[in-house]
């Protein structure tokens, strides 16, 4: 009984360490299992993670089919911050790791070219290149501001009248044909006059005028022969010279008046006839509007006061200052129905630039 006792407890003991070093080689077999099958496990993860994520690839180029370097390539997800790119010196951009299934939105930016817009979706794992990336130059718009100078209309014009001769050689400066003329300056103004009286034609008319009042002898304080001529000549220079300038010059600046005639070429006669007769009564004013001619009106009567100082004492009355005057409106009418209905004809007119 005691053998047989100690014959278990051997056996016992013989398990026990067959165990003891058994355990270390199914842990080294367990362990290498669990490599084997993990391993192959973390590649498929791996492979399955590539394949979810796609590319957007894309060249931007303009009208000409130039490429377009440094353009901003902007990708906008539904929900999240944007991705950004520049193209490259060759056009190029590429954005990578793009979930699939997701509609973004690509907008192409770049100075001087609208912007490019579409939407794009990839499929897991594909690259999507954009085809059509075309950026076309913008239309320069320009702001134009167009100014208008009276004053340099009015000089044009001006310029336009100082060359308008009637029969080619008699000057015609006092008169405008055109429909909407611009108001002159006071330089202007005194430039006419100038212009007016230093021509020839205007020494050839007062000379002229001396001697039809030689012939009817007026005044006849200065009797005939080359020195009653010469007196009525100064006499009539003096009139000629202190009547323009002030009648032409002088009030219409003070008073912002006109003293062109206007002529008007259109209509019945009698509306012609009519606005030629009413020319030394009213006048335009420097503003467009009808005002009465205190410019003629006072040209006149100043000037012929101022003439008592150089004429014999009989010229020296009121009423023989008023007798010119008369005279002077009678004479204004007529010229005025001449320029409307007869110098027109013969006048060489120039279109102001």
């Amino acid at each position: 009984m005691s053998r047989t006792h100690n014959n278990s407890q051997a056996s016992s003991h013989w398990l026990l360490g067959t165990r003891l070093n058994l355990t270390p080689m199914l842990l080294l077999i367990a362990l290498a299992g669990g490599l084997i099958l993990v391993v192959p496990a973390s590649a498929q993860s791996t492979e399955a993670l590539n394949i979810r994520t796609g590319s957007i690839l894309g060249t931007a180029v303009d009208s000409n089919n130039d490429t377009i370097p440094n353009a901003t390539v902007v990708l906008q997800k539904p929900v999240g911050d944007p991705l950004t790119a520049v193209t490259k010196d060759d056009g190029s951009f590429a954005f990578h790791d793009i979930t699939p299934g997701i509609a973004y939105q690509v907008t192409v930016a770049a100075e001087g070219f609208a912007e490019w817009n579409s939407s794009v979706t990839v499929e897991p794992g594909q690259e999507k290149t954009l085809t059509g990336v075309t950026l076309h130059i913008l239309a320069v718009q320009r702001a134009v501001t167009v100014t208008y100078s009276s004053k340099e209309v009015a000089a044009q014009q001006l310029k336009a009248e100082e060359q308008q001769r009637v029969l080619g050689f008699i000057p015609n400066l006092y008169v405008t044909y055109e429909p909407h003329p611009e108001p002159l300056t006071t330089k202007m103004k005194f430039h006419l006059a100038y212009k007016d009286l230093t021509h020839p034609v205007f020494f050839v008319r007062t000379a002229a005028w001396a001697g039809i009042q030689q012939a009817r002898d007026n005044p006849d304080e200065w009797r005939q022969g080359a020195k009653g001529y010469d007196k009525r000549l100064g006499a009539g220079f003096a009139d000629a010279t202190t009547g323009s300038l002030i009648s032409n010059a002088i009030l219409p600046s003070l008073l912002h008046q006109d003293p062109r005639y206007f002529y008007q070429g259109t209509g019945t006669k009698w509306s012609r006839a009519r606005h030629a007769m009413l020319a030394p009564f009213v006048c335009k004013g420097d503003n467009g509007a009808t005002q009465p001619n205190y410019s003629e009106w006072g040209g006149s009567l100043i000037g012929y006061s101022i003439s008592t100082a150089y004429y014999p004492s009989s010229s020296r009355t009121a009423g023989h200052v008023f007798e010119n005057f008369g005279i002077d409106i009678g004479l204004h009418v007529v010229s005025s129905l001449v320029q409307e209905f007869v110098l027109d004809k013969f006048t060489s007119k120039h279109k102001h630039q």
